[in-house]
């Protein structure tokens, strides 16, 4: 017995000391990747400066408009809300403010949204008298781009935080609702028969096969609508909130200032980038039983 057992861990396989490294590499290789990319554009921006070919009151490169912090910071409100020039330097606190409620506005729009668009989608499908009355106003208001609905928001809404999260809520939900129907008629007919051979109730269907059968196609739809629902918001920010990034940007352009535009585009670029990886982290998490998203990304 003692013979066998000494036998037996000496078949085991030792741990690979190289396995941690492999998954270090794996995660750092994306990263180094992106960096890689990013250098390329400013590289490419920086030579067209040097050459003379980028009028650096027009187009001012990374090292011009990334050279005085404090004094972009300044055009940023402390409280994060209006945008305007301070008398003194801002902080790095106060871009961070402006950040945050840009941020709170595309979340709280998309949230409502997903959970709008995926109970309807549901609703129409599993109610067909609700589908009938439903689905033809919702394939109407579809095509209606949401810069159209910007004067209905301030109309309802008047200024402030609702009618921005109201026009991101418009951006995805029409199209998540459509998608929705999609991805429920994309069901493998087996799959539903299978279930009911097996006695389950149409509500059983709908909430252990169709639901989780969809949800990861939803999930990408979703990742790949969140880049329109930040270029809605900035659009309302702009014309009609009186605060945040767009804001920012609009004031920026109203007074000429090139430097000011870069900046915020590139915090508007960073703070995307670092939702997108953040609904990817999400999708991991809920979606565990499904694999990488096919959707690229770091």
């Amino acid at each position: 017995m003692s013979d066998g057992t000494m036998s037996d861990e000496r078949k085991l396989p030792a741990p690979s000391p190289a396995r941690p490294a492999r998954s270090l590499t794996r995660k750092i290789v994306p990263v180094l990747w992106s960096l890689a990319s990013l250098a390329i554009f400013v590289g490419l921006w920086e030579f067209a400066w040097w050459r003379g070919w980028a009028n650096p009151l027009l187009l001012p490169p990374p090292h011009i408009f990334l050279a005085n912090l404090p004094d972009q910071f300044r055009f940023f409100d402390p409280n994060g809300q209006r945008a305007g020039a301070l008398s003194s330097g801002g902080s790095i606190w106060s871009v961070l403010g402006v950040i945050g409620w840009t941020s709170l506005r595309v979340t709280a729009g998309l949230a409502v949204g997903f959970a709008l668009s995926l109970a309807v989608g549901l609703a129409i499908r599993y109610f067909r008298i609700f589908g009938n009355l439903m689905l033809p106003m919702i394939t109407m208001l579809a095509p209606i781009s949401p810069v159209a609905w910007i004067p209905v928001a301030v109309f309802v809404f008047g200024i402030g935080n609702p009618p921005a999260v109201f026009l991101v809520f418009i951006a995805i939900f029409f199209v998540m609702t459509l998608a929705t129907l999609s991805l429920i008629d994309s069901v493998p007919k087996n799959y539903i028969q299978l279930a009911k051979i097996m006695g389950c109730s149409k509500r059983q269907i709908y909430r252990h096969v169709i639901l989780p059968a969809i949800l990861p196609d939803l999930f990408v739809t979703l990742r790949m609508n969140l880049f329109g629902a930040w270029m809605v918001v900035l659009i309302a920010e702009a014309v009609g909130v009186g605060s945040g990034l767009g804001q920012v940007t609009m004031m920026a352009r109203n007074t000429f200032n090139a430097s000011l535009v870069f900046f915020t585009m590139t915090l508007i670029g960073i703070t995307g980038f670092a939702f997108d990886q953040a609904l990817r982290y999400v999708q991991r998490k809920v979606l565990w039983w499904v694999g990488p998203s096919p959707v690229g990304g770091v």
